[in-house]
């Protein structure tokens, strides 16, 4: 707490996470009862049942304490009213100090369970919500690219960045949704103790609530589910000018491309304004709802007959403040489990798809090559049929069909074609991203895929090809020198720490392939499906790769199918398969002279013959070494300007409010402070003017008539309520107004940055920018200042 005080707490400073908080820990808990729903429950497993059975007793224990809190909320008020009670009475004996010593020890052990219920629940959050995230990243690796294409990219950055924290916020809502009417039972009983049937006045407005806050909730509801869709589509559209924001700056593109996502964005504001003046109403219901009811039940009260005295005031004002909370928190926690129902029903379908038989670790199932019988196939496909469509749809096109192939163990296959005959597919079917319609595959051991467009992610050389593996300095050299990595390193500056950028986009398109190769023979796999890597080098680099990795000695054991147009590769293979519209037309070794009839096609790719390629490896060097070191140059200047995310610390700066309140609009800022600032001092007359009524009528010295004390009472409950009203909607009227700017500034700004900008900084950093943190502004921060102002102005108030 000390290290908190001084400077911004980084990573080492922390303290070591509990076993039941390891993300690990809760990834497990839940995941396990997934699996388990979706066994009992194959056709529409349910996340929220799920999320139940993993955290349900220990949610149910945190009930207990928060029905144990909720009842000493009752006792500070019935306290209170035998202490004024007794002051009025004028007695000096203990009782008193009995009296005052409880309200005392009362107040300060709600305090304490109160902090115990907050702390419980936030620790169950944090488990929930590391458990979900952890849950939809696991997906996001298991799912098979036929069902991937169900979703976009928005929707899954929008799973985790938005329906995780819909669904944690859950915790609080269930439990508040059996303490609420709990709470307002006890109270309504109270009251009636003290202002016998006038408390009617009371309950007729908070009968008359319930149904316009279902009311108001529904139509939130359906906004929100409407705005989400439209999020999911702008994130989508924000994501693809990112990935093409070159070569849409190339051709000057930029603007087009911004207002086509700025047509989303209009779509989701429209929703967004809907939700932001449907929440106005629920806040005028919420703040002026005292007012209302301590006019309605002291007006009854007194019409009644009955004279108001100080401890039946001050004690039906204690039983206010503890009523009006639960009736106006109503609304946001029906408005909390509808959002929550959304998203774990989107979140159901999404972790329901297929997944593809591939674990994120396939390390794990590796088995040692020696092991392994010779004479059985290591891949084996039989009758395999196949397409991309995902497994919902009824009509699909097939891309494979008939496919039957059998590879033992060591060999090397070669599977040519032309442009669109297969090939990539093939591999996919090999590692379960295709949807399988008939047929069956097998394969032995581990995997590792090449393909032809590389993954590099953002990072060093040594971090992308360990890939958390261990390093082993022996087999790290020797694969560096089968890829013909190791002369780019030497010339790197920093070596193989040096950061290549996102997506590797320091390097060369050779380079990126050989480093993705060098990953997929560290991890020493037992099958490699290479998809075509000979093409992105160079005709010497690609010799060298293929002698002395692909089947080089780190290879000799292995397993290798490899799509390709390399005449010297085919030549090289023990088995050549070609492919022709997503059929084997011929397969066979390539000393076969009958192959020279299914290869013809090569020669549009500039390959004849084997002579040929033998031939091109004559020619100078020199101009492709300068090429290289040309690359390798420019690599060095770009890892100067990586830059590392800057974290702000310390104080919120006042130019942050500043400029909230400038986006918003000076006029609507001002307004919405007087409106606050006049609320509560009505809010404050109200008071008064009851403690003077209270005073006068206990004296006997009342010269005004009741009419007169319940006129003044209505002004001022009219007074509050419209000022209520103004600040409201002022409010929701410069939040959308802020929102709107700072995403179209921000959108300005992005498609104004140059393309260094982008070399700098990964995408996923700036998407963040334009989902998580843009919903902070359009929706959290509304509600955090919605709540906190009004909190602000009564302490001040009371002050």
């Amino acid at each position: 707490m000390q290290n908190g005080v001084n400077k911004q707490l980084d990573f080492e400073d922390l303290l070591q996470l509990p076993v039941d908080m390891n993300p690990s820990t809760c990834h497990s808990l839940l995941l396990k009862m997934w699996d388990a729903q979706k066994r009992n429950n194959p056709s529409y497993p349910s996340l929220l049942k799920t999320i139940c059975l993993a955290y349900g007793w220990p949610y149910f224990c945190l009930g207990l304490l928060k029905v144990l809190n909720d009842c000493l909320g009752f006792a500070g008020p019935l306290l209170l009213n035998k202490l004024i009670r007794f002051l009025q009475q004028g007695a000096r004996n203990v009782d008193g100090y009995v009296l005052a010593i409880s309200l005392g020890l009362v107040s300060t052990l709600k305090s304490f369970l109160d902090t115990q219920y907050s702390f419980r629940l936030s620790q169950l959050r944090l488990r929930l919500r590391s458990s979900i995230m952890t849950i939809i990243y696991r997906k996001c690796l298991c799912v098979s690219l036929a069902e991937r294409s169900k979703f976009s990219e928005g929707e899954i950055q929008t799973f985790m960045s938005v329906d995780a924290d819909r669904i944690v916020n859950l915790c609080n809502s269930v439990h508040d949704m059996w303490s609420l009417p709990l709470q307002i039972g006890v109270a309504l009983f109270l009251l009636y103790q003290q202002v016998k049937f006038a408390f009617v006045a009371g309950l007729a407005i908070t009968i008359l609530l319930i149904p316009v806050n279902k009311w108001i909730a529904n139509l939130i509801a359906n906004a929100t589910k409407c705005m989400m869709e439209q999020k999911d589509e702008r994130i989508r559209k924000t994501a693809e000018l990112l990935t093409y924001i070159r070569t849409l700056k190339m051709y000057g593109w930029e603007l087009l491309f911004a207002s086509w996502l700025m047509k989303t964005r209009s779509s989701e504001v429209t929703y967004l304004s809907t939700r932001k003046y449907l929440d106005a109403w629920c806040v005028f219901f919420w703040a002026t709802t005292p007012t209302l009811f301590s006019l309605c039940t002291f007006g009854l009260y007194s019409l009644m007959g009955h004279q108001l005295d100080a401890a039946t005031v001050f004690t039906c004002l204690a039983l206010f403040n503890n009523l009006i909370s639960p009736l106006n928190s109503f609304p946001w926690v029906i408005n909390g489990l509808i959002d929550a129902a959304i998203s774990t029903r989107r979140l159901s379908k999404y972790l329901s798809s297929y997944e593809s038989d591939i674990e994120p670790d396939s390390s794990s199932s590796t088995v040692n090559d020696e092991k392994l019988d010779s004479k059985e196939p290591v891949v084996a496909v039989h009758d395999a049929f196949c397409t991309w469509s995902s497994y919902d749809e009824k009509e699909f096109d097939l891309v494979l069909e008939h496919v039957n192939l059998n590879v033992p163990k060591g060999s090397m296959v070669a599977i040519i074609g032309e442009v669109g005959s297969g090939k990539s597919s093939f591999l996919n079917l090999l590692l379960g991203e295709t949807r399988l319609i008939n047929g069956s595959t097998h394969l032995t051991g581990s995997k590792a895929y090449v393909p032809q467009v590389p993954w590099i992610m953002s990072g060093t050389i040594r971090d992308n090809i360990l890939l958390g593996k261990n390093y082993d300095q022996k087999r790290y050299s020797e694969v560096l020198q089968a890829c013909a990595l190791d002369l780019d390193i030497s010339l790197m500056m920093g070596g193989d720490m040096a950061c290549i950028g996102e997506k590797g986009i320091n390097l060369s398109g050779g380079q990126r392939a050989r480093l993705a190769l060098a990953r997929a023979i560290y991890h020493d796999t037992n099958i490699y499906l290479l998809d075509d890597i000979l093409s992105a080098v160079d005709a010497h680099v690609g010799r060298s790769i293929l002698q002395n990795a692909i089947l080089g000695p780190l290879m000799t054991m292995k397993t290798r199918i490899l799509c390709t147009h390399n005449i010297q590769a085919i030549y090289m293979a023990d088995t050549v398969i070609v492919m022709d519209k997503g059929h084997v037309k011929w397969a066979g070794s390539p000393a076969d002279s009958s192959i020279s009839s299914y290869i013809s096609f090569l020669s549009l790719d500039g390959f004849n013959s084997f002579t040929q390629v033998q031939n091109s490896e004559k020619l100078s060097n020199e101009p492709e070494k300068t090429q290289e070191l040309e690359c390798i140059t420019s690599s060095n200047d770009a890892q100067d300007t990586i830059e590392v995310e800057a974290r702000k610390e310390g104080r919120v700066e006042a130019t942050v409010y500043k400029n909230y309140a400038a986006f918003a609009g000076w006029f609507i800022t001002v307004v919405t402070c007087i409106s606050a600032v006049l609320m509560q001092a009505s809010r404050n007359g109200n008071d008064l003017w009851l403690s003077f009524w209270v005073d006068t009528t206990g004296s006997n010295q009342s010269k005004y008539s009741t009419t007169l004390y319940l006129a003044v009472l209505g002004m001022f409950c009219l007074v509050n309520s419209s000022l209520t009203l103004t600040r409201a909607f002022a409010f929701a009227f410069g939040g959308l107004r802020a929102t709107i700017r700072v995403h179209d500034q921000l959108l300005q700004n992005l498609i104004d940055a140059p393309v260094s900008f982008f070399d700098q900084t990964p995408s996923g950093r700036i998407l963040n920018r334009l989902s998580s943190d843009l919903y902070t502004i359009d929706d959290s921060f509304r509600l955090f200042s919605t709540f906190s102002s009004p909190t602000l102005w009564a302490s001040w108030g009371s002050l």
